[in-house]
């Protein structure tokens, strides 16, 4: 598919109206692709010209510079904290423009990225997580003193279709939150796992094993969504006394076993997140 030349955003079609958002990806990886495939069917969204942009289908630009004609830009930073280095040129490039900046790159401060834009103050730091990619995301928000309530309202309009969010009211809460459902999937994937694993150990066949685990991780999930009965409740529901899962939940609990699990695991995503931040 033919690409459009360099220069060829014009004001009519990127002025904001209608609705419509005109949003610069910077970074085209799993989170920053999630957001494009979410916003592209009703807001304007571009990025740099690369490989792995390509299979995002959305509009390619050579260089910042031909967002000159774009008015109120958003400018979407989603990239990994080790990369972020790398595209404070670019960053910079459009901070003349002052657009919304909101960035998911996990441990970067309000005060590095004003720094790196060039001390643009509109800026709102996000933490989503990958089920954001099929809508059924939870995304945090904090957004610095300068955002406005319209720019607000643009950010709530742009979260609708990733799944649920929430504002936080200290940039200190982003670590945690990181910690907690930005890693937090993929404790429940390594927790499948090892159910998998212990299916096999106890004679199921590989494939038995696999739909067993994940068909209970879904289901689970789906039963958590659909119901406002208590967790405890819930596991309750599934724990006769004296039965099966008692006896599994018991072997669980020793010496608050599972709690200590979590809460270190917790703890030292909390930790790196800071340490990313410097």
């Amino acid at each position: 598919m033919s690409q459009p030349p360099c220069g060829w955003l014009t004001p009519s079609r990127y002025r904001h109206q209608g609705g419509v958002i005109t949003l610069f990806l910077i970074g085209s990886g799993r989170m920053g692709g999630a957001f494009a495939r979410a916003w592209k069917p009703s807001h304007k969204v571009v990025t740099l010209r690369r490989p792995s942009a390509l299979e995002l289908g959305i509009d390619l630009i050579d260089t910042p510079s031909d967002l000159r004609h774009v008015e109120d830009l958003v400018v979407v930073l989603a990239v990994k904290p080790q990369v972020f280095p790398q595209i404070v040129d670019t960053l910079d490039m459009v901070a003349s423009r002052d657009p919304l900046i909101l960035s998911v790159v996990s441990g970067i401060s309000l005060a590095t990225i004003s720094q790196a834009a060039g001390g643009s103050a509109r800026i709102a730091r996000l933490m989503s997580n990958t089920p954001a990619s099929i809508g059924k995301g939870i995304t945090a928000v904090f957004a610095g003193e300068d955002v406005s309530v319209s720019d607000k309202l643009r950010i709530e309009t742009l979260l609708a279709p990733l799944g649920d969010h929430l504002w936080v009211a200290s940039e200190d809460d982003m670590h945690a939150v990181t910690a907690i459902s930005g890693s937090g999937p993929a404790y429940y994937f390594r927790m499948t796992e090892a159910l998998i694993e212990a299916a096999r150990d106890l004679g199921l066949p590989k494939e038995m094993a696999v739909k067993l685990a994940r068909a209970t991780l879904v289901g689970a999930a789906a039963l958590v969504d659909a119901s406002s009965t208590d967790l405890a409740e819930l596991r309750d529901q599934v724990t006769s006394p004296g039965g099966t899962t008692a006896a599994a939940l018991a072997e669980m609990n020793k010496g608050g076993a599972i709690d200590a699990l979590v809460k270190r695991a917790a703890e030292r995503a909390a930790w790196r997140s800071r340490e990313l931040a410097g």
